[in-house]
């Protein structure tokens, strides 16, 4: 007995909604992402990584970046507009104020801003630090986002990801051409403004 291979796409619920259904189970708060078709379910930050990413985002308000910040999600689409990538950065530095228009985003695609605002994402690793080496990194340079700052907490390095490629259509093949790389505790040099 052979069968005919499924030749049209399985899934068809919107990403956003999946990850909502995720949300409602989850007898614990969790906020899901969506990265290259799955589902991370990131564990509960432990006390350095987030006192990490506060204090990071200390450091770039006092440099007088006031649009940095933390806690809010981002959609990525294909150009079809499909839901490419659901994430939230660890902290953010945005290109603008949300506008109006943003808010209509932010409302048509129940809780997720356009990635486009974004103008520097970072991550700090937790327990599953190969995910924001891996699939996320992809998935940032796969939208473009001029600058990935990755704090490794394994390695011990800080990472400033600049330079995005999208080598073809597959977001999962996309990185940033430029990697610099410090010591954790050693300035990271990030590009203007």
């Amino acid at each position: 007995m052979s069968a005919e291979p499924i030749m049209e796409p399985v899934m068809t619920q919107d990403p956003i909604d999946l990850l909502i259904a995720f949300e409602e189970a989850s007898v614990a708060p969790i906020r899901p992402e969506y990265v290259e078709g799955t589902v991370i379910v990131p564990p509960q930050p432990d006390y350095h990584h987030s006192k990490g990413s506060v204090r990071l985002v200390v450091q770039l308000h006092t440099a007088g970046l006031d649009l940095a910040g933390m806690g809010m999600g981002f959609r990525a689409a294909h150009s079809d507009g499909s839901t490419m990538a659901l994430v939230i950065p660890d902290f953010y530095v945005l290109h603008r104020e949300p506008t109006e228009l943003d808010g209509s985003y932010l409302k048509a695609h129940k809780g997720w801003y356009p990635i486009d605002m974004v103008a520097l994402v970072g991550e700090v690793t937790s327990t599953n630090h190969t995910v924001d080496t891996g699939p996320k990194l992809a998935a940032y340079a796969a939208a473009g986002i001029p600058i990935y700052v990755l704090i490794n907490r394994e390695t011990k390095t800080a990472h400033c990801h600049t330079d995005p490629v999208l080598s073809g259509d597959d977001p999962t093949e996309a990185y940033y051409k430029t990697d610099t790389k410090v010591t954790l505790g050693d300035p990271l040099p990030l590009p203007a403004p």
